[in-house]
């Protein structure tokens, strides 16, 4: 039994169950996040140390991505999907029984190794089992809602959890998760087996894995070292390396990791890099707003992930009617580029962000059309990135969706913070001493961030409207529905 033979309402219970899987890697990243101040006081670990719980996890997800993936091609879906939920729960409740920094870092580790096994599981198995079009938009449209707004719903969850219960609920809540998802994969989801032997290319692998962790740990030390430092240069040219060595096996091996054919087509590279780009910009409104509310306006935990829902609230339908509706007028180019357009434009209002600024007035009108824009293009890329892809190279495919956002968080984090750090340095330096002079340059640290936030989703749109076709092609034989560009 294929999951193609899965009747209509089932497939709608393995999509709920697959939308739970999602939500736990992607609200992970966020949600430890709002509970990391109350853990450093629990556990008495130095605040130089704190951001290695961050990045223990982004560098085991980034890195294990692609040989994830793959794997689910080879021993198959519900396999590794079940295998990498229960490996997430058993670290997550080690990381929350944690009584020590070096425990905590190692469940965090183990968190993103074993999510690297099931995030690709879950996409490649909403690729394979909606197959019919229209079944397929609506499956794509919320499956990304959950991918673009589990972000916001951590920040949420996690103040909530952290201000009421502990920061241990933070790590505990995933076993809840995760035993309501391995129940529904082992009743709802059928075995499947691929169609001919996939065997592992080693070297491909190697130098894939190696190539994102120097990447992604590059980009991780680029805050606390500077962008100059030998380690952080040294990092990020050295994965450049790799995978540029890791291309050139690619074109030579017989079975290889990431099949060049799955990068051949422009409408699956335009949404890679759609995904990337997009993750790099998003990063500014998630850390820099979070940052804002809580020092500068003095909002709670829970208070500040209470802000964050009108953006959610418009990511799900935005992502929804994108994929149901959209779609069906309009090319992949014109609903990245129009995404990416009005996400910018939000950006752009939070530059005039005051310390006394309101929340109705000033912050609000921004949320709007960034959830508007992020759920269409996160929508339009995760689907165009997974649509036509062989049955074979779909674990592999979903693999670089997740990389691609990951590698793009991860320099989007560095990048932005870099700058937001340097330009509150810098007016800090220049200002009269007072009581208000910190908030101040903080404050426009963080309006700078938003400007190159804007700036990169102005990038992004243009990338939209030249990588993407003008007719959105398929990398399979189904022919293309009519678009307008």
């Amino acid at each position: 039994m294929t999951p193609q033979s899965a009747g209509p309402d089932r497939r709608w219970l393995i999509l709920g169950v697959l939308g739970i899987a999602q939500l736990m890697v992607v609200l992970d990243a966020t949600i430890v996040t709002i509970a990391l101040p109350s853990a450093q006081r629990a556990l008495h670990f130095a605040a130089a140390e704190r951001q290695w719980i961050i990045t223990a996890y982004a560098l085991a997800f980034g890195s294990l991505l692609l040989l994830g993936g793959r794997l689910s091609d080879l021993f198959g879906r519900k396999r590794t999907l079940i295998a990498g939920l229960v490996g997430f729960a058993i670290a997550s409740a080690a990381g929350g029984a944690a009584q020590s920094f070096g425990t905590l870092a190692a469940a965090r580790v183990c968190q993103g190794a074993c999510g690297a096994l099931l995030a690709p599981s879950a996409l490649s198995l909403l690729t394979t089992t909606f197959t019919d079009e229209t079944e397929r938009a609506r499956a794509f449209g919320v499956f990304s809602a959950l991918a673009a707004g589990g972000a916001s719903i951590g920040l949420l969850l996690g103040g909530v959890v952290t201000q009421f219960l502990s920061w241990r609920f933070s790590m505990f809540i995933n076993l809840a998760f995760a035993l309501v998802a391995v129940t529904g994969a082992v009743v709802l989801i059928p075995y499947s087996k691929p169609a001919e032997a996939i065997k592992i290319d080693v070297p491909g692998t190697l130098t894939a894995c190696a190539g994102l962790f120097a990447i992604v740990f590059g980009f991780s030390r680029a805050q606390p070292d500077g962008w100059f430092s030998a380690l952080t240069i040294g990092m990020v040219v050295l994965g450049v390396a790799l995978l540029a060595a890791f291309a050139r096996i690619e074109m030579a091996a017989s079975r290889p990791l990431l099949p060049p054919r799955v990068l051949a087509n422009r409408n699956r590279s335009g949404s890679f890099a759609s995904i990337a780009i997009g993750a790099v910009a998003i990063f500014g409104v998630l850390l820099f707003l979070t940052y804002y509310l809580q020092q500068v306006r003095g909002y709670s935990p829970t208070l500040t992930g209470l802000a964050f829902l009108p953006m959610t609230a418009t990511i799900v339908p935005a992502a929804v009617l994108g994929q149901t509706t959209l779609r069906a007028r309009f090319s992949p180019r014109t609903l990245v580029a129009t995404g990416m357009s009005l996400s910018g434009i939000g950006m752009l209002y939070l530059t005039r962000l005051g310390i006394s600024s309101s929340y109705t007035s000033d912050v609000l009108p921004a949320l709007i059309p960034i959830g508007i824009g992020t759920g269409l293009v996160i929508s339009t890329s995760i689907s165009n990135a997974t649509r036509g892809v062989a049955q074979t190279d779909a674990g592999v495919a979903s693999g670089m969706v997740n990389a691609s956002q990951q590698v793009g968080g991860s320099l989007g984090t560095a990048l932005l913070s870099t700058i937001a750090t340097s330009a509150a340095a810098h007016t800090l330096a220049e200002s009269p001493s007072g009581a208000r002079a910190s908030a101040v340059a903080a404050v426009h640290g963080f309006t700078v961030g938003f400007t190159w936030a804007a700036a990169i989703f102005a990038l992004g749109a243009v990338v939209g409207l030249t990588v993407f076709p003008r007719q959105p092609t398929q990398a399979s034989d189904t022919p293309a529905r009519p678009a307008v560009s």
